[in-house]
C-alpha cells in the first residue's frame, strides 16, 4: 500500500491503480482478481510487506487456481510506511520466499538489490506465471506522496481501460 502512492509521481496512466484509501491489505487480492478477469492482460502488482502480512492467503489462492497473467511483487523493507514508519511484524524473521514456496507456489525468487530487481525487469512482465519476486529495500523516513487523483476517479478510468480491446 504504501508503493501505491509514490508509484502515482513515476506513472499516472489509466491502468495504474492505487487503492491506498480503501483496501490496506487487499492490493494483491484485487489485482490477483483482475488476472483471473483479464487473462489476455498482464498484471503486476507491488505490494509491501506490510500489506502481504494481512493477506497471506492470497498466496495459497494463487497456488490452488493459477494464472498465467500475474506477478507480486513484495517490497519488503519492513515498515507501514502509510500509516507512519511502523515496524511490520516479524520483520527479520519473516522468509516471504519460504512462505510463498509453502503455500505451493513455483516462481518465487529474493531480490537482495536494485540490480538484481532491474536483473529479472523483463521477467515481471513475460514469465509464466503466478510469479512472486521478493524486493528487499532500504527503509525510508520520506513523506508519502499522494496521488493526484481521488479513489473514485482512479477507479473510474480503470474501469474504462479495462473496457478497452
Amino acid at each position: 500500500m504504501g508503493l501505491a502512492d509514490p508509484w502515482a509521481e513515476l506513472s499516472d496512466g489509466p491502468l495504474d491503480h492505487a487503492s491506498v484509501d480503501t483496501a490496506m491489505g487487499h492490493g494483491a487480492d484485487f489485482a490477483y482478481g483482475l488476472a483471473m478477469a483479464k487473462p489476455n492482460r498482464r498484471v503486476i502488482t507491488l505490494n509491501g510487506d506490510g500489506s502481504m502480512l494481512m493477506c497471506l492467503g492470497t498466496l495459497v489462492t494463487m497456488a490452488q487456481y493459477p494464472v498465467e497473467n500475474f506477478t507480486m511483487v513484495i517490497v519488503e523493507n519492513g515498515t507501514y510506511e502509510v500509516t507512519g514508519n511502523q515496524f511490520v511484524p516479524g520483520f527479520g524473521i519473516t522468509d516471504y520466499e519460504k512462505i510463498a514456496r509453502g503455500a505451493g507456489l513455483q516462481q518465487v525468487r529474493t531480490l537482495e538489490t536494485s540490480d538484481d530487481f532491474d536483473a529479472h525487469i523483463e521477467d515481471h512482465f513475460t514469465a509464466k506465471g503466478p510469479a512472486v519476486y521478493i524486493w528487499r529495500v532500504e527503509q525510508t523516513d520520506q513523506p508519502v506522496p499522494r496521488p493526484k487523483l481521488p479513489i473514485a476517479e482512479r477507479t473510474r478510468r480503470l474501469i474504462e481501460a479495462l473496457r478497452e480491446k
